[in-house]
């Protein structure tokens, strides 16, 4: 992974404009930029533990006199079949090792994994929010963007918003313009839930002509000392990239977590 002090960035659909309306705010959440030229940063370590259940299956009979043969060779075959499970552990240890970072952002208090060539690039965006963002090289479409807000003291938890239905689609409806004439960019919601205090987001954009693109987010709440912050982590993927962004960015959003 490389890093950058600075973000430049197309312009994004919705700005930010903090307001006591709950559905003013979510209609303002998002902020998907495309980032360009990152680079310069050290990569770091992540530690998986891996286990496995072995039942040893041996009986009294197999251990007496006349059944010492058979269980030699079955305590044989359980240390053979040890020895391949940590082989096996350890290849997976290390292909995800090799595959995904953890990046820990010890300021602002959050980690989630990145896959590991993936370029990152921190800022500020309307001099208001910070933004840490994640993306390939290779495609001017895909990433992973982390937006910090702050929040005026209303805002508590994430029912302050509604629940995760109401919010999610007074997100998706505020980035709809299919209604319009000429037709607009479409919006669609796919799924929405709540898990852990945080709730996770996922749906499609569309303008006419172009490329779907899939977007997951993942929106919590945490307080630094202060006030309470707004945590939106958007991961995004055209749906032609599906095979080759999708389950990267899938697991990079999922792992998300405030510390």
């Amino acid at each position: 992974m490389h890093v950058c002090n600075a973000i430049s960035y197309t312009s994004s659909p919705i700005m930010l404009s903090i307001s006591k309306d709950p559905q003013n705010l979510v209609a303002n959440l998002l902020y998907l930029p495309n980032f360009r030229n990152f680079k310069n940063f050290k990569h770091g370590k992540k530690q998986v533990t891996c286990c496995f259940e072995i039942q040893n299956n041996l009986s009294s009979h197999e251990l007496s006199r006349n059944g010492r043969r058979h269980a030699i060779c079955q305590i044989a075959a359980l240390f053979s079949a040890i020895s391949s499970t940590v082989s096996a552990a350890r290849a997976a240890e290390t292909e995800l090792q090799e595959d995904y970072e953890l990046y820990k952002d010890e300021t602002d208090k959050f980690s989630l994994l990145v896959p590991r060539d993936w370029i990152k690039g921190e800022g500020k965006a309307d001099g208001q929010r910070s933004v840490t963002a994640f993306y390939p090289e290779s495609s001017p479409v895909s990433n992973v963007s982390v937006i910090i807000t702050g929040l005026s003291a209303d805002y508590t938890r994430m029912e302050s918003f509604g629940n995760v239905d109401a919010f999610a689609e007074t997100l998706v409806n505020s980035l709809d313009r299919s209604w319009k004439r000429p037709r607009g960019q479409a919006a669609k919601l796919l799924t929405a839930k709540s898990k852990n205090g945080m709730y996770y987001v996922e749906y499609s954009l569309q303008k006419p002509g172009e490329s779907k693109i899939r977007l997951l987010s993942v929106v919590g709440m945490a307080m630094n000392g202060w006030y309470n912050r707004l945590y939106t982590v958007t991961g995004q993927y055209l749906e032609d990239d599906a095979d080759k962004y999708g389950s990267k960015i899938e697991k990079s959003i999922s792992s998300f977590k405030i510390a």
